[in-house]
């Protein structure tokens, strides 16, 4: 038999205010692992369209303590640093105009480390992209792909 808190009732599986928290922190975990489950789809689908469109990809996931790269991807002289973004809805603004300054810094800091540590990479033209995922999970996900998206 395992002891309960003293006051605590048995609730028989009902909600209970006390339980109520318990119930909030669950939702919240599930819907975090939903939004992970569509960002790596959206990573996924993005990397695909890259190399469809020539790119080799060089990093995935660069992540470092000043901020992360999603995707770094070469195609001649040009190196594409690109920031996937997917939303469920756009009621607070598209996924392209979440990328805000301080994330654009974050990004720009985390190429500056990458470039410092990958010196054959700083020799390229830099170029920051954005790449918007709409319903990552389709078949086939309609992709908006900005190009030059920000300067540094």
């Amino acid at each position: 038999m395992y002891s309960r808190r003293p006051g605590a009732e048995r609730t028989h599986g009902r909600v209970t205010p006390e339980s109520r928290g318990a119930h909030a922190r669950a939702a919240i975990r599930r819907e975090r692992a939903a939004a992970a489950g569509r960002g790596s789809a959206a990573e996924h689908a993005a990397a695909e369209f890259l190399v469809s469109r020539g790119f080799e990809l060089i990093v995935r996931n660069f992540r470092r303590r000043l901020g992360e790269l999603d995707l770094v991807a070469r195609r001649g002289e040009v190196l594409a640093i690109v920031e996937v973004r997917t939303r469920r809805s756009s009621t607070f603004g598209g996924a392209a105009a979440s990328v805000d300054w301080a994330k654009r810094r974050r990004i720009v800091r985390a190429a500056q480390q990458l470039l410092q540590q990958q010196p054959a990479l700083a020799r390229l033209r830099v170029r920051f992209d954005v790449i918007v995922v709409h319903e990552p999970h389709a078949p086939a996900p309609r992709i908006d792909w900005l190009q030059h998206a920000f300067f540094a």
